[in-house]
């Protein structure tokens, strides 16, 4: 499955997700634009440097997910069939997920502590107001956190560098970009 993030537009980015002999899938725009790095881009790295495979992306390669149907499917009731067995796929890899790896929590938690995390560190400016205060991380997560850190400090850069029109593409479940 190939992910791909486009800046779309000056404050702008959507996904578009492609399967072999399935339709693409996406968003555009994509919600939690960032000028560093959008929210879908660090959920994106922490599922795949963390080999979390019932996560967002892990669901999408499985024919679940949340992503639409992008582009032309002939008809108007085709679209929607396929639409409701991609809502009835989700629905059952949401129910298995819960009852067993609960990747998709950790994917959530993870994507929000790395996301804050990274922040602090890479671009603080000058002193925090004393009611932000550093994100907790367990002592069970830190060396996952600092693996997802150490891959967004090698994204980051090469999404902040595009210019509108321009892509990063991933081959799921790799955490490096296609060059």
């Amino acid at each position: 499955m190939d992910v791909v993030f486009t800046r779309t537009g000056e404050r702008r980015y959507g996904l578009t997700i492609t399967a072999p002999g399935a339709p693409p899938r996406g968003m555009d725009p994509a919600p939690g634009y960032d000028d560093h790095i959008p929210h879908d881009l660090v959920h994106y790295i922490v599922e795949a440097e963390l080999k979390l495979s019932a996560g967002l992306y892990g669901r999408a390669a499985k024919g679940g997910g949340s992503f639409l149907l992008l582009g032309d499917v002939p008809g108007r009731r085709e679209r929607s069939r396929k639409q409701r067995r991609l809502k009835k796929r989700e629905a059952h890899l949401r129910e298995k997920d819960h009852a067993g790896s609960a990747d998709m929590a950790r994917s959530e938690h993870l994507a929000a502590v790395c996301d804050l995390a990274w922040r602090r560190r890479r671009l603080s400016r000058g002193e925090r107001p004393p009611w932000v205060t550093e994100p907790e991380i367990s002592e069970e997560d830190r060396p996952a956190v600092e693996r997802v850190l150490a891959r967004l400090d090698e994204v980051a850069p090469l999404w902040n560098a595009l210019d509108v029109g321009g892509s990063l593409a991933f081959t799921w479940p790799s955490a490096h970009p296609v060059r």
